[in-house]
């Protein structure tokens, strides 16, 4: 058994990269930036999202870098 446990903001993350890869190599692009719906791409927005959940822990507010 892994000592690493996901938690729902991982595995939504985890689930939302796989998309954005799979739509990645259907579209035979290394990058969104590559995609002509790179913009308004309801994909990456949700796995952008997915990123900023999986940091917050859904608890949403501003990040600090």
């Amino acid at each position: 058994m892994s000592d690493t446990v996901l938690d729902e903001w991982q595995i939504i993350l985890k689930q939302q990269k796989t998309a954005l890869e799979n739509c990645q190599k259907e579209h035979q692009v290394d990058s969104c930036m590559q995609c002509e719906k790179f913009l308004d791409c309801e994909l990456r927005d949700a796995y952008v999202k997915a990123v900023y959940d999986s940091m917050s822990k859904g608890k949403g507010g501003g990040f600090e870098f």
